[in-house]
């Protein structure tokens, strides 16, 4: 089969498409036909080796993946041959197959298009865990939303207008009308201070906000929070410069996370660290003043999670109510490209490979 290799960390000339033989199932998995795999800012982060856990190259990147059972590996009781099924890989996913773990992967209707299925795994569940997991948010309630035109962003503002909420969301000028077609107050970040716009609209500040970008940014979130205010950072956009690792970045995000984690632990509003893998993977959170602790021998729970979570939102794709947009299918053969142009189709929709 063909799949697509990391052969060292860097841009987008680090992928290549290699030949090897097709995975074999071990206990307890599946092995997969890909029909789709999504291409996210997370792979490109992968790909330059500043997501924490990467393996080391090489190593084949792929987050999100939607394909049709093959093949049953021993100890497998709930999924056969021909069930179609999607999964956050995490890694692995750029292939013409995938062997993927049973209790990992959710059954998916065969009606629905695998592309638009890809963009629930991991844009659209970040976005539904990020409300409703962590900042377990109420109808009427004031959210910050940076990058609010991005894929996640664009998510977060579908699945919020559904709850009632009231949005506030940065973006750059050319994409502030895509960000108010969607109910939200859209802040132009190049030409306005969000804080002191934030400050202007609500008087005291915003519910909560959520902050894919990480670094100095999270300082200025948290101040944009009203007293009982819930900051969420989620993302390490800041730690990449030209699709490479910054390590400048690195150092910012850090020292930036630590400050703001300080700050909340000695007032009423709260700072959480989300990552999905953590919540996918079977790690238990409780929360704390300062970010979320592990809570040691949790983990059934939160698969369940997954689980749970991914069935709502494919009952708001097949009801409508939810419209993932995919901006470019391309081959496997193509994967470079495909990174190529992550930076310039966020506002534009998903990019998926289709084997």
């Amino acid at each position: 089969m063909k799949r697509v290799i990391v052969d060292h960390y860097g841009g987008p000339e680090a992928l290549k498409v290699v030949d090897g033989d097709a995975p074999r199932p071990g206990h307890g998995e599946v092995c997969v036909r890909v029909l789709a795999a999504g291409v996210s800012f997370t792979d490109s982060q992968l790909r330059a080796g500043t997501y924490l856990g990467v393996p080391r190259p090489p190593f084949t990147p792929g987050y999100e993946v939607v394909g049709v059972v093959e093949e049953v590996g021993l100890g497998c009781k709930r999924l056969h041959v021909g069930d179609r099924v999607a999964s956050l890989t995490v890694w692995g996913a750029y292939a013409e197959r995938v062997c993927l773990r049973e209790v990992e992967a959710v059954e998916v209707p065969h009606d629905l298009d695998p592309a638009h299925v890809t963009s629930l795994v991991l844009t659209y569940m970040t976005a539904y865990q990020l409300l409703h997991r962590m900042a377990k948010v109420k109808s009427g309630e004031s959210v910050l939303v940076h990058g609010a035109a991005g894929r996640v962003g664009t998510a977060v503002l579908e699945l919020g207008a559904l709850e009632g909420l009231r949005f506030y969301g940065t973006a750059s000028a050319r994409d502030c009308a895509a960000v108010e077609r969607h109910s939200a107050v859209a802040i132009d970040y190049q030409r306005e201070d969000f804080l002191v716009r934030v400050r202007e609209l609500t008087g005291d500040g915003v519910d909560v906000a959520l902050d894919g970008l990480g670094g100095a940014l999270s300082l200025r979130s948290f101040r944009a929070l009203n007293s009982r205010g819930r900051l969420i950072v989620f993302g390490h956009y800041s730690t990449l410069v030209g699709g490479r690792r910054s390590w400048r970045g690195w150092a910012e995000w850090y020292g930036a996370t630590a400050i703001v984690g300080l700050w909340g632990a000695v007032s009423r509003r709260k700072v959480m660290a989300y990552r999905i893998q953590r919540l996918h993977k079977g790690h238990q959170w409780i929360p704390t003043s300062f970010g979320r602790a592990p809570l040691v021998g949790g983990g059934p729970r939160n698969t369940l999670w997954f689980h749970d979570d991914f069935k709502a939102l494919l009952a708001l794709l097949r009801a409508d109510k939810i419209h993932p947009v995919v901006a470019e299918r391309l081959p496997l053969s193509e994967a470079r490209r495909a990174h190529e142009l992550l930076g310039s189709t966020a506002a534009k929709g998903k990019l998926v490979l289709v084997p």
